[in-house]
């Protein structure tokens, strides 16, 4: 009998929170809620970072690529989450199960390697801003971006047949509310030594290599930083890196603590939590945090608003000369 991969001729159903009923219809309104903020916010800094002519820069070039990785990101677990906790059916196709997996590993890889890149440019900010403009050309951000999607969609080609492809044997039931790597090697009926160590050998390259990147490069920062004269000056700095410090520290926290303990090794109603909190609570909170310690932003949104509010004005007004 051919073990394979008996999943591949039917449906995979996700358990999600069905143990928990009474928690599914908050947990419906609560993550509606958020993922609507969530593409207000992350949509909103895109366009504000594409129409002011004053955020054309290398650093707002990163963020408007973090923030559509946060839409990408959230947008491809959870409008099949909400329609799992909306009712009754729990199923997903193995199509769209393997759909899933891919982007989530693929730009959960992506955003990794995306924050180291946005650590250099605020290492040469801070540490080389005579030279900020030479070295951070239009070239070399497009190919550093284009690295970091490379890498990451490469890491999800090699995971994602291989964890697709275990033995099942029958079953069809996964522990989670997506299809997640862990809960998917949880699913297998054979030995997956191999295979999580696979994992925890790609998890070093794809999360702890560019997180020991991004720690080097503040070491540099602090340093940097330290020898500036003026307390404006040192303000700045800080203020300038701190967004940056704080999208790392909530988004490598969650990543860190799920994908370098796989398999069996962590607990599974812990980590649906976790992985809901870096699904739907990091992608919402990065707008905010980029909005409310940012100056140029805040001020980038004003224009925009008194921009379309001259506008409406020369509209209304407009009439009244051909009296």
């Amino acid at each position: 009998m051919d073990v394979t991969n008996e999943s591949t001729r039917g449906n995979f159903i996700l358990l999600g929170f069905s143990d928990r009923p009474h928690l599914e219809r908050i947990l419906f309104v609560v993550i509606l809620i958020a993922y609507l903020l969530t593409l207000v916010g992350n949509t909103t800094i895109i366009l504000v970072s594409r129409l002011d002519p004053h955020l054309h820069t290398p650093m707002y070039f990163f963020l408007t690529h973090l923030s559509f990785l946060d839409l990408s990101f959230t947008t491809s677990s959870i409008p099949q989450l909400l329609y799992n906790l909306s009712g009754r059916d729990k199923t997903i196709s193995y199509t769209g199960c393997a759909i899933q997996l891919f982007l989530f590993l693929g730009l959960g890889g992506v955003e990794c390697l995306l924050l180291a890149v946005m650590a250099y440019d605020r290492f040469v900010a801070v540490c080389k801003p005579l030279h900020y403009m030479v070295i951070m050309n239009p070239r070399l951000c497009l190919g550093l971006v284009l690295m970091a999607w490379g890498c990451g969609v490469a890491n999800s080609l090699a995971m994602s047949p291989v964890t697709l492809r275990l033995p099942r044997c029958g079953r069809h039931s996964v522990d989670h509310f997506l299809c997640e790597m862990p809960a998917l090697i949880r699913m297998a009926c054979v030995n997956t030594d191999a295979i999580e160590g696979t994992v925890f050998v790609l998890a070093v390259g794809i999360v702890l290599s560019p997180l020991v990147f991004i720690l080097v490069s503040y070491a540099y920062i602090v340093r940097a930083v330290l020898h500036i004269q003026s307390a404006s000056g040192r303000q700045k700095a800080f203020n300038t890196c701190g967004s940056h410090l704080t999208v790392v520290s909530l988004f490598y926290g969650n990543i860190i603590y799920m994908y370098m303990q796989p398999g069996n090794s962590s607990s599974q109603d812990q980590g649906k939590f976790l992985t809901l909190f870096y699904n739907i609570v990091t992608p919402l909170l990065n707008p905010l945090i980029y909005t409310l310690r940012n100056k140029e932003v805040k001020g980038a949104l004003r224009r925009l608003l008194l921009h379309n509010r001259d506008k409406k004005g020369v509209r209304v007004k407009s009439p009244d000369r051909h009296l």
